[in-house]
């Protein structure tokens, strides 16, 4: 039998390329899972690097992002853990990806999970209504201690923040211990953004939002920032006047937060080849960059056996910390 020339050259090409030698890369819209609510930081970065994929073709099927933020994220990690071997499910994770587990003994963990990468981590601040008197941390913590907020019953001040016995009131536990008198009633939303809009419309008198949540709000002269839990200033834009609480207040609280992206469990590897390459292309965009600076977050790009070894150490800290602040479940 005598093959046309141009079957018989699709044939000869199929033999010389093995399909090992053709790159995976989605071939159906990836599921992108936000285990908390909208508005808040996680739920900004998934649809900014949802935009970034294509906007700069990235990924040649988009990038679906669903909210799944019921029981402090619990609702989102059981979804993606029982997607074993799903190529096409990622999540985006903060440190709930520990605490959520740690507090409520729930039957999953990071390592359920395929690490993809490390795109960054969130700084926490404190902050107050701009209406309030209060310019400083000192005066803001004084006000605490002597229940000053006289919105309130009994003048006790609210503390607003993202779920319980997540990093929002560990660093509100954080700051009650290192100041003697202080305490707050902690009162839980279920996203960074619904948090800030409580502030700005009073319903609470503080949060530890992080910056990019409430950064629109700060240019709009609707919030005042008076203290970051880090260890130095943030070094970026009009950020960098705002005082750690070591300067503030005379004690050391800080904390940085995740920002990382995990797959289903069991992922091929050349499927977690690609997104690792993918993830790293959106950092290196001019859009990411700006995020990265008008947001106040550190670079800190990291894959492979580097992530998994700082997933590690970090959840052994999110052990001490809720153990600490009484937040384990027992």
């Amino acid at each position: 039998m005598k093959l046309e020339p141009a079957v018989a050259l699709v044939l000869a090409l199929l033999i010389a390329v093995p399909a090992s030698a053709v790159a995976w890369e989605p071939t159906k819209p990836i599921e992108f899972v936000v285990p908390a609510g909208t508005g808040g930081g996680a739920d900004q970065m998934a649809r900014l690097i949802s935009g970034i994929a294509e906007k700069h073709k990235l990924s040649p099927r988009p990038l679906i992002v669903v909210n799944k933020s019921g029981g402090a994220g619990a609702e989102g990690f059981i979804d993606v853990k029982s997607k074993k071997g799903d190529a096409h499910t990622i999540i985006i994770t903060l440190s709930n990806l520990f605490t959520t587990p740690l507090h409520n003994n729930l039957p999953f963990s990071w390592r359920d999970y395929t690490p993809l990468a490390r795109m960054a981590l969130d700084e926490f601040i404190l902050w107050v209504n701009a209406e309030t008197p209060y310019k400083t941390a000192r005066e803001y913590l004084a006000a605490v201690k002597d229940k000053q907020c006289k919105e309130r019953q009994n003048g006790q001040c609210l503390m607003g923040g993202t779920g319980s016995a997540q990093e929002d009131q560990i660093l509100t536990i954080q700051l009650e211990q290192a100041i003697a008198g202080t305490k707050f009633t902690y009162v839980p939303f279920k996203g960074g953004g619904e948090v800030c809009v409580n502030l700005v419309g009073k319903h609470v008198d503080s949060t530890v939002n992080n910056p990019i949540e409430c950064v629109s709000h700060w240019k709009a002269g609707r919030v005042r920032p008076l203290a970051v839990f880090d260890t130095a200033r943030l070094s970026v834009g009009e950020w960098k006047a705002i005082p750690t609480v070591k300067e503030a207040l005379g004690v050391d609280v800080n904390y940085l937060m995740l920002r990382g992206i995990f797959g289903a469990p069991n992922m091929p590897k050349d499927a977690v080849d690609w997104y690792v390459g993918f993830l790293k292309k959106v950092s290196e965009t001019p859009e990411w960059k700006k995020y990265m600076q008008e947001g106040a977050l550190k670079p800190a790009f990291a894959s492979g056996a580097e992530y998994v070894k700082w997933v590690e150490e970090n959840e052994q800290l999110h052990k001490e910390l809720m153990a600490r602040g009484g937040l384990l479940k027992k």
